[in-house]
């Protein structure tokens, strides 16, 4: 029984990658956005055929309450989503519109369907045919406009068409028992095209998401690239300009790397590049995003509030980078340079920023031959 609940599960409810996970909520709260204004309008027009409809015998709650209540909340959807038309889409607020569209479609399809089953019944059965199309109507085009949320499909299709097509399948009246069987039909063709939209959504969603990694990816090292860390660079400054605090870059590049291409190959070079990005990651962990800038060049970030500003950034960094490099078993021993500037001190804008640690990395690279800079803090290791 377990491995049927967990096949069951799996297949109607798969997992989402945690990679994607906030794309997909982003992608399903944009179609509940686009598309449920029309279902709102759609509600809360066919409240006067409803009401008109109604078997007089029925309670009045039921017969009129129910579709003027969900004539209100269609209104009331309607003016909101188009109020809200426009307005950027955070990740809180998808998800928040995500778990409104699923109990309020639940709480909508709910009293539909009780309408519906309580007007049957009392009915006479030539009339039956209106009540089962417009519940059949009405939960399709529901599960259309929300057939990227799957459970709340799920519970619409259930709650809308069951207790409908019982009825109409236990009549004994042989077209709405072939209506019902078509309406069964109908349902499971649609909950197939459901399943298949999702993993076809999912499959999307990954690919781009790869597509965007190696957008922003050194393909060598697995480090940012220069677009990435302008990128964030830009981020930091913005955010630092709001009353984030201070923040930092560094600039490395590595002494008599041309060498090793030369007499090693390049193989055994970019061996030392993977090895160098790999020790800047361990020095950095969590505290500092690193890049690849191009070459033998890198760049770090170290963003506002990161612990590595309260110490010597580019002695840090350095010492980590101090041991010679065993590739393919072979010590290749380069040196380094690194130059760094801090927000707001040595400038208020990217370019500036990265002139001042540029100009500090060369005279840390200048060392050798007796310079020195003040501009900002240099160091080098032979």
């Amino acid at each position: 029984m377990t491995g049927v609940y967990h096949w069951l599960r799996m297949r109607f409810f798969p997992p989402i990658p945690d990679a994607i996970r906030d794309d997909i909520a982003l992608l399903r709260a944009n179609r509940i956005e686009t598309l449920t204004p029309m279902l709102f309008l759609m509600l809360a027009a066919t409240t006067p055929t409803a009401i008109y409809a109604g078997v007089d015998t029925v309670h009045p709650i039921v017969r009129i309450g129910f579709p003027v209540t969900l004539a209100v909340i269609g209104a009331l959807g309607f003016l909101f989503l188009m109020h809200n038309r426009g307005r950027r889409m955070s990740v809180r607020r998808a998800r928040r519109m995500i778990a409104e569209s699923t109990w309020l479609s639940g709480t909508t399809g709910a009293m539909c369907s009780s309408w519906t089953v309580v007007n049957w019944l009392a009915a006479p059965p030539e009339t039956h045919s209106y009540y089962a199309m417009i519940m059949a109507m009405g939960s399709l085009a529901t599960a259309y406009c929300l057939s990227s949320i799957r459970f709340a499909t799920f519970v619409n299709l259930l709650i809308g068409l069951v207790p409908i097509s019982f009825l109409m399948l236990t009549s004994g009246i042989a077209a709405e028992i072939a209506a019902g069987t078509s309406l069964v039909v109908a349902t499971i063709f649609l909950l197939r095209m459901i399943l298949q939209q999702h993993d076809q959504l999912i499959d999307l969603l990954e690919l781009q998401r790869q597509m965007r990694d190696l957008a922003h990816t050194d393909p060598l090292t697995g480090l940012a690239n220069r677009r990435e860390f302008d990128m964030r660079l830009d981020e930091e400054i913005a955010r630092a300009g709001e009353g984030g605090g201070p923040f930092a870059i560094a600039l490395l590049d590595l002494n008599g790397f041309k060498p090793v291409n030369d007499q090693h190959g390049h193989a055994i070079g970019d061996g030392v590049l993977c090895e160098l990005a790999a020790r800047l990651r361990r020095a950095c962990g969590d505290h500092a995003m690193v890049a690849r800038q191009g070459g033998d060049e890198f760049a770090i970030l170290v963003p506002v509030g990161s612990p590595l500003l309260e110490t010597g950034i580019a002695d840090h960094i350095l010492a980590a980078l101090a041991a010679p490099y065993w590739i393919d078993g072979r010590p290749i021993a380069v040196g380094a340079g690194i130059g760094t500037a801090r927000w707001p001190e040595h400038g208020d804008s990217a370019r500036k920023l990265l002139e001042v640690a540029d100009r500090a990395l060369y005279a840390a690279k200048a060392v050798d031959r007796g310079q020195t800079s003040s501009v900002e803090s240099v160091s080098r290791i032979a």
